[in-house]
This record gives C-alpha cells, structure tokens and sequence, in this order.
C-alpha cells in the first residue's frame, strides 16, 4: 500500500476533546462558528440605522442560534431520518442522552434546517423584541457574518468522520476508519482496490478512499462563499434583502455542486435517479440527484424570488416618494410691494 495513492484518516484525529469526557470537537466547532458570527456582526453593527448595540447583537445572537438548533434538528430527524424512528420518539428528538443514559448530545444536524429556523428566529425577533429593525436588515447582516463561521462546522464533521464522500482513487482522497465497507463483488469496487493496492478482508469487504467532501464544503460553502459576501456583495447592498438574497444564491449553487462529492445519506439515496443502478457510494450522473441537491436548487431559485421581488420593491418605493416630493406645494413667494 502506497501512502502516495490517498491519504490515511490521521489515527489521533478523534471525536472527544479529551477521551471519557462528553466534550466534543463537532460542538466546539458550533461555538467557533457562533463567536465567530458575532465578531463579523459587531464589524457591521455601523452598518444599519440606528447602530446595533452590544446588547442588541447578543439578542439578535440569542434568538438566531435558537432557531438554527431547532430548525437544524427537526429537519435532521424528519427529512433526513427515513427510519421512522424519530417520529415515533418525537421526545428523543431534544433528548441527548442513549438507553443507557450516557450523554451523546444532538448527533445529527440539517443545515436546511437551520437555515429555516434562522430565519423564523430572527423574524420573530424583529417582530416581538425589536420594531427599530426590519427582518431585511438584519437578515442581510446575517447573511454576510454567517458563511465563514459554517466552515468550522463542516471541519467537526470531518474530525467526526461522517459525511464523507463517494469512493475515489484521487491521491488526495481520505480512507475514513468508519466509512461503508464494500463488497469486492462489485467489480467497480474491485477494480479501485487492485488499482489502489488495498486487500478485502476475509468477509469480501473493503474500505476505500472517499472523497473529503466535508473539506470541499467547508472551503466552497464556507470560505469562498464569505470572501464574495464580504468583500463584494458587502460593498455592493443597495436594497434591503439583497445579501440575503445573494447569499442564498450563492449557497445553493456552491452546496449542489459539492454533493456530486458527498455520499447521500442511506435511505435517501437519489431523490432523482436518471441513471438506474447507481450505489450511493458512486458518481455516474450528474442527473441523479440528492435530497441535498433538490434541497439547494429549491434555494437558488428563492434567493433568485427574493433579489427580484425586493429589488422591485425598492423601485416602486422611490417612484412613489419621488412622486410626493413633486407634488409637494411650492413655498409662497415673498411678495414685493412697490414704495409709493
């Protein structure tokens, strides 16, 4: 086995901060991604009348990230979970503990789901807590704040091995300890093993290389897609509504491109299968497509709904007050009386 054909899951990376302790790296990962949010959101606190203050940004942090866990668990056990088990359990859905009462907090978060929950949050927020701002404005602070600090969530999933790719004999492609084995049956199977030197266990299953997809959407979702949102689209907002709908855009487009990487989950599959027989530990098609994929075009074509609805919006607006601005009575003219 040559380590110059993949890359071997690093032995030391594990999912416990420290072993025998229920702290964990994906966790962490959700409280980088939560400060984080809120350093981008205080750089940003100027850019909205009146300014936010500290206090205001910990509201808008607050009842955002209640939302994110909510909306991200409940897609996770409804959508995403196909068992059934969830809904029959619906109170193990916010219970993190096992049968034997050890605590594994929330496994399994959605990030559609999230995404929905932030918005109703911050929705509420601005409805219930806040007046002084629109739901727009805030969400458009959001929108550009938020991206960079997905990226350390999709690295907890990749120091949790899961979410990992379809099988790939590219050099960079990682052999994770816990992924699907395979049966050497498979002649597609066998024919990546022989090329990548890997032996089937006495069983006929092998583990092959995957492609890191968690690093692909953490770098495409996560970093590109904030460097646009920062640094252009930033500079560019002209009406309210228009990061979020950029971001919306941009984040379906970068996450449908980054699922031809990722392995479907099981049960879900192909929510789309042009191309029969296709495994899910497979690319054949770029025409069998996945929930997540159905999930991010659904989100292209809202961000697309919401940049020309608002945008629209914001024409019609400043017709009308340039329209009341001219109807507007003229002063009176002082009047000249002529000396006798």
């Amino acid at each position: 086995m040559s380590v110059f054909l993949f890359i071997e899951y690093p032995k030391w990376l594990i999912p416990e901060i420290i072993p025998g302790l229920p702290l964990r790296w994906y966790g962490l990962m959700y409280v980088v991604n939560f400060v984080l949010c809120y350093m981008l959101l205080k750089r940003q606190k100027n850019d909205i009348e009146p300014a936010l203050t500290n206090q205001k940004l910990l509201d808008v942090m607050f009842w955002t990230i209640v939302g994110v866990l909510i909306g991200a668990r409940i897609f996770a056990t409804t959508i995403y979970d196909t068992s059934g088990y969830y809904l029959s359990r619906p109170w193990e859905i916010i219970w993190p503990f096992d049968a034997n009462m050890q605590f594994v907090g929330l496994q399994g978060m959605s990030y559609h789901g999230g995404l929905v929950g932030a918005g109703l949050g911050l929705y509420l927020y601005s409805r219930i807590k806040e007046k002084a701002y629109s739901f727009l404005e805030l969400a458009d602070l959001l929108a550009i704040a938020f991206p960079l600090g997905y990226t350390f969530g999709r690295l907890g999933n990749f120091i949790n091995g899961e979410l990992y790719g379809r099988i790939s004999t590219l050099p960079f492609a990682v052999l994770f300890p816990n992924a699907e084995r395979l049966s050497i049956t498979d002649t597609r199977v066998a024919s990546a093993a022989e090329q990548l030197g890997i032996s089937a266990s006495d069983s006929g299953l092998v583990n092959l290389p995957r492609h890191p997809s968690q690093i692909y959407e953490a770098l495409l979702e996560g970093v590109l897609v904030w460097l646009i949102m920062w640094f252009v689209i930033r500079k560019r907002k002209s009406y309210p509504g228009f990061a979020l709908g950029a971001y919306t855009v941009l984040y379906g487009i970068t996450r449908f491109i980054a699922e031809y990487f990722r392995q479907p989950d099981t049960g879900l599959d192909f929510v789309i299968q042009a191309v029969p027989n296709n495994p899910n530990w497979l690319f054949l098609s770029i025409f069998n497509i996945t929930m997540g994929q159905l999930l991010s075009f659904g989100m292209v074509l809202a961000g697309i709904a919401i940049l020309a609805i608002f945008k629209k919006k914001q024409s019609i607006s400043m017709r009308s007050q340039l329209l009341r601005e001219n109807q507007k009575p003229k002063k009176n003219q002082r009047k000249r009386f002529r000396k006798k």
